[in-house]
């Protein structure tokens, strides 16, 4: 997990990670979440004196950012979790925006970066999941049900290895980071290559 309080010009003032809860599933997850953004309040409040006006989250999975909701995360273990408006009861009430974390870093780079002046793009992340974000007039598409980009979950291999959707052979079983470095461990690289 990665978070940083900003400036009014949107400028870094902190930036922290924490590693996501591997174990205890969906709970362990929303809380470590949830409390990371209950001290990032605490710190803005200790160093800079005022709490954060609103806060912004980006998260992997099925997002429907308009209702504030996380319909489905795999890799998470949620489903149909109401995180805007938990994130926003633990930061004393200010406005909280949910956005899919890869079309939210499409946004960025089609207005920030390799995307920028292109009126169509598409925007791949490789992670612990592989998702894409396809760029359309200076907009990032969602699709009729939030899932427009979501190509981690295509079978590729149909006998590969078990996906955490619970399918087999998905893109990302056998693509993602995790998956290499599962597959490089496996051909002997050891656990921490």
């Amino acid at each position: 997990m990665k978070a940083a309080i900003l400036d009014d010009a949107f400028r870094p003032l902190v930036r922290e990670r924490r590693p996501t809860p591997r174990d205890g599933g969906g709970r362990a997850v929303l809380d470590a979440v949830l409390e990371f953004a209950g001290d990032l309040r605490k710190e803005s409040l200790r160093r800079f004196g005022s709490a954060p006006v609103a806060a912004g989250v980006a998260v992997p999975g099925i997002v429907d950012s308009e209702e504030g909701l996380v319909r489905y995360a795999a890799n998470l273990g949620w489903r149909d979790l109401p995180l805007r408006r938990l994130l926003a009861e633990r930061l004393d009430g200010v406005p909280v925006a949910l956005g899919h974390d890869v079309r939210t870093g499409g946004l960025a780079e089609g207005r920030l970066g390799a995307g920028s002046g292109a009126d169509r793009f598409f925007f791949v992340a490789l992670g612990t999941g592989i998702s894409g974000a396809i760029g359309i007039d200076g907009r990032v598409e969602p699709g009729a049900h939030s899932g427009a980009g979501e190509i981690g979950h295509l079978v590729v291999r149909p006998d590969g290895p078990a996906c955490g959707c619970g399918q087999r052979g998905c893109l990302e079983a056998v693509a993602s980071a995790s998956a290499v470095g599962r597959d490089w461990a496996d051909a002997g690289g050891g656990p921490g290559a």
